[in-house]
């Protein structure tokens, strides 16, 4: 046995270990900053938000049950573009990512409830949406929104503002922090 084996009694890979081959570079971490993006957050979240509201309102009208849970679903999936597009680092991505969950969420409901009223009217989903008057909204609210709608649409938003920032590794972070501090 070497003498570096003596070191380690199990020959467990160390995790927390300083890396002394790698020093932060400032370089990286001005490559990462420059690469986050606003505009690809917010069309990523736009492109989920409708995407998953159109599915939300074809799975519920065929399973004849409204699914308000999904909402944490939206926030999971709107959470995981937000991270994916944006590459975002700051506070913008999280707040991007929770208010397109609260706005899906919102108009998630009003498209599945749009497709229940249809049912029973024997039109279609469109022709609901497209004869909604001022006078409509507040007996939708009042009849159709409860408490676990606003629930289940502020645990989305929780969830997609965990999900919404990008994951770095030891390194990475450390060349940002090492970037920030000469910028500062």
């Amino acid at each position: 046995m070497s003498a570096k084996q003596h070191g380690q009694v199990l020959r467990l890979q160390r995790k927390h270990a300083p890396d002394p081959d790698r020093r932060p570079d400032p370089a990286l971490g001005e490559r990462l900053w420059r690469a986050q993006s606003v505009r690809n957050a917010i069309v990523a979240s736009l492109i989920t938000v409708i995407l998953f509201c159109v599915i939300w309102s074809m799975l519920s009208s065929l399973l004849e049950r409204v699914l308000p849970w999904f909402t944490v679903l939206l926030g999971f999936l709107t959470g995981f573009a937000v991270r994916r597009a944006g590459l975002g680092l700051d506070w913008r991505f999280p707040t991007i990512a929770a208010i397109a969950t609260l706005t899906g969420a919102v108009i998630g409901n009003v498209v599945v409830a749009a497709g229940f009223t249809a049912a029973e009217l024997g039109t279609d989903t469109l022709t609901v949406l497209k004869n909604v008057t001022s006078l409509t909204w507040p007996s939708f609210y009042e009849r159709v929104i409860t408490a676990a709608d606003a629930i289940y649409a502020l645990a989305g938003a929780l969830v997609a503002a965990f999900f919404a920032n990008r994951a770095l590794s030891r390194r990475q972070y450390s060349s940002l922090r090492r970037w920030q501090e000469q910028q500062e």
